[in-house]
């Protein structure tokens, strides 16, 4: 798996590196870029080969958020019923490049650098955990070029940072530090240069990946479902979960593995 251009596959054991791949442009989103988010997340998805997917940028930013240079002329001003329409379902396909990394089981992280605008907040938004290098520089942007952002940015943030920095942030488009993002919660790791941010994002990867695929996936399941319905829903949700995954050779290896005082390897089985 390569990828499709807008977007460049790596794998490194169980860990799947996705890059996106517009230096040149940094790596502002395009229908290209969105389309190979939707098309490469399922794939990822459904390979049992990935564990874990960090989502890095190449060149000089994470991404600049959107090329409003195609963006402009996607959205002239139209009047009539169908106009709207057509504005309709393409917001829909541009969130789906966000949502298929949300639903994606495999735990995605993101290591974020230089700019992370706009898009890129919504992207992070998506992810499970988010680092950043001290150099990062966040804003959701879309208020200050009188958008309301629409890609989940408004939705996903609040469960992560609470809803007064959510809020701040969302309704005055500021630009806010790697250093603030980390204090507010919305990053787990700063460190100093990229170098630092790939390995760290590489060694919590891997960490993840030395676990049972089906716990890990399953927790993840598990803690999306508790903040879509509630803390009392999501423990008689875990109680299924656990009831199906228990009866596994994942489970018989972690107790052999402690019998003999060695790692477990783990086949998601």
């Amino acid at each position: 798996m390569t990828g499709n251009g807008a977007l460049k596959i790596e794998k490194d054991g169980y860990v799947a590196w996705v890059t996106m791949n517009r230096p040149e442009k940094r790596n502002t989103f395009t229908m290209d870029m969105f389309n190979a988010f939707i098309d490469v997340f399922p794939r990822l998805d459904d390979d049992p080969d990935v564990r874990v997917v960090v989502i890095k940028g190449e060149g000089k930013s994470f991404t600049a958020g959107l090329d409003l240079m195609e963006a402009g002329s996607l959205f002239e001003p139209t009047p009539g019923a169908d106009s709207r329409e057509r504005a309709r379902k393409h917001l829909l396909h541009l969130q789906e490049s966000m949502n298929v990394i949300e639903r994606c089981r495999k735990p995605v992280i993101a290591a974020a650098h230089s700019h992370c605008i706009g898009m890129g907040v919504d992207l992070l938004s998506a992810c499970d955990i988010r680092l950043a290098s001290r150099d990062a520089v966040f804003s959701i942007r879309e208020t200050r070029i009188a958008i309301i952002a629409d890609l989940g940015t408004l939705q996903r943030l609040p469960y992560i940072v609470g809803h007064g920095w959510a809020r701040e942030l969302a309704l005055t488009g500021r630009d806010f530090s790697a250093e603030e993002a980390l204090k507010m919660g919305f990053i787990t790791h700063l460190c100093e240069n990229r170098e630092d941010l790939y390995r760290k994002a590489g060694e919590i990867a891997g960490e993840i990946a030395e676990n049972s695929p089906l716990a890990v996936q399953g927790a993840k399941d598990v803690m999306m479902y508790s903040r879509d319905n509630g803390v009392r829903a999501g423990l008689d949700y875990v109680v299924q979960k656990n009831v199906a995954v228990l009866p596994c050779e994942d489970l018989t290896e972690a107790f052999q593995a402690f019998m003999e005082k060695r790692k477990p390897v783990f086949k998601g089985k």
